[in-house]
């Protein structure tokens, strides 16, 4: 039998993410190509490919059933994979649960984010006033989470999809094709922290994860904000996505030494100070979880009732 050092020396491993080049998935996938390598027997050289679309859901499907399934290549998840599989199910062509996490680098709350120039000074103002916010697809966060307030709070998103990540959603706003995008609070600090000074261009509205962000204390959680018990079911599993993204997967059926080797890898790599060195140089951040942990949420998340999930389904994708 082939050992795990003999299959990877020598070769190149492909790293696929669903994004554009110049976003936190991209620069993300660059640095875990540079740095994953020395800890995987064989040392293989891995290359970091952009497959956008769909929101993400391009890749996601690609990956699940297109993708070799020997240890040759790897997937960086969408933050919104368990939503759009049980929000969307004719689209989705993939188990999250059956693929097979490594780790994730960074946990970080989506973050609904508008020019301060809008007319909207509060999270209420979105009642009374509409905002044309950029989005990638139905797959991602940009369009689920405007949605999701859409649907629960009576917010007037006018959602328009098509951008291809999220500098160019967020260059869509200085452009002023819209004037807000739904991102994680790393893509926003990363890529625009000089929005967010005293009087600068731009202004978070509200967050969405499983904790509040440090970073925006006095930023309302939308769990906070819903009322019914139903709404803030919805809210939680909403939720899910800000542990889930960026980290890497292998998709079913890749050889269990092989998945355990790169588990490993993984591990090594994030507790390597040099990777979080190197991360804070392309403007990111390192605190994520382990294989096992992400596994589990996974796993649990997708034990939603089906009563809660087509509720969802109507109020945010429109479903009969």
């Amino acid at each position: 039998a082939q050992s795990v050092a003999d299959f990877y020396k020598g070769r190149t491993v492909t790293l696929v993410y669903g994004f554009g080049a110049g976003g936190t998935y991209g620069r993300y996938s660059l640095t875990l190509a540079d740095f994953l390598s020395k800890y995987i027997p064989g040392n293989p050289k891995i290359v970091a490919q952009s497959m956008p679309g769909a929101g993400g859901l391009k890749a996601a499907n690609y990956a699940y059933n297109v993708m070799p399934k020997d240890g040759s290549s790897l997937y960086m998840p969408v933050d919104s994979l368990i939503i759009s599989q049980l929000l969307r199910p004719n689209k989705v062509k993939f188990q999250a649960d059956k693929f097979t996490w490594l780790g994730t680098v960074i946990q970080s709350n989506a973050v609904i984010v508008v020019r301060s120039d809008a007319g909207i000074n509060k999270l209420s103002d979105l009642k009374t006033k509409q905002v044309i916010m950029a989005s990638s697809g139905k797959g991602s966060q940009t369009f689920l989470m405007p949605q999701l307030l859409n649907a629960l709070y009576g917010a007037k998103c006018q959602i328009v999809a098509g951008y291809r990540g999220s500098r160019k959603m967020q260059l869509s706003m200085e452009q002023g094709e819209s004037q807000g995008v739904s991102l994680t609070w790393l893509a926003w600090s990363s890529a625009k922290p000089q929005w967010f000074k005293p009087g600068g261009f731009a202004k978070p509205l509200v967050q969405i994860g499983v904790t509040k962000d440090p970073a925006l204390p006095n930023v309302p959680m939308f769990s906070d904000v819903v009322k019914s018990d139903d709404d803030k079911k919805i809210v939680a599993f909403m939720a899910s996505m800000s542990p889930i993204g960026r980290g890497l997967a292998v998709p079913p059926g890749t050889p269990a030494d092989r998945t355990k080797a790169l588990q490993v890898a993984f591990a090594k790599m994030m507790a390597d100070p040099a990777f979080e060195v190197a991360a804070k140089k392309r403007k990111l951040l390192v605190s994520g979880l382990p294989a096992a942990q992400i596994q589990k949420i996974v796993s649990d998340a997708l034990k939603i009732s089906p009563a809660i999930v087509k509720r969802a389904q109507k109020l945010i994708m429109g479903a009969k």
